[in-house]
């Protein structure tokens, strides 16, 4: 069974002898996020796929932010290009949930949490410990406390 940091470890040696420099890159320093979180602790330990996919979201998270960043400050080749890389890793994570089946799941969640006789915007927290473990690594947190709010405001 090929763990996925093996995985990426595969594609950066083929990228690199594809002369991908993009991919390249992209992987080369995210295996070097893997690696930093495997010594972070007391003692250095192998990571589970789970956490490199934790690592790998948290990168694509920082890239999305920065091709923000960029665009906003009118940059939009570094912004094309942290795209890009974002996309590159994104190949590696579970497909994210679309806007309506997020909304579906959270629809689900907010009848439970009612059920239980939490309403409103105070709601928040309970809807948000059932909606959570559902969605981990299919949906970005912000997204998902978005798409709360805005269901517990309209109901």
């Amino acid at each position: 069974m090929t763990t996925l940091k093996s995985k990426l470890q595969e594609d950066l040696t083929a990228a690199i002898k594809e002369r991908d420099e993009l991919r390249s890159s992209t992987l080369r320093l995210t295996l070097a996020a893997v690696t930093k979180e495997e010594v972070a602790g007391k003692t250095a330990r192998e990571l589970s796929d789970d956490e490199v996919q934790k690592v790998i979201a948290r990168e694509a998270k920082k890239r999305r932010e920065a091709a923000e960043a960029f665009a906003k400050g009118g940059r939009p080749e570094q912004a094309e290009r942290e795209q890009a890389e974002g996309v590159v890793l994104d190949s590696y994570l579970p497909k994210q949930l679309s806007d309506e089946e997020l909304g579906e799941i959270v629809a689900q969640a907010v009848a439970e949490a009612k059920a239980a006789g939490a309403e409103g915007p105070r709601a928040m927290g309970q809807v948000m410990k059932i909606v959570n473990p559902k969605v981990a690594g299919l949906a970005e947190g912000g997204r998902v406390a978005a798409a709360v709010k805005q269901q517990l405001a309209n109901g």
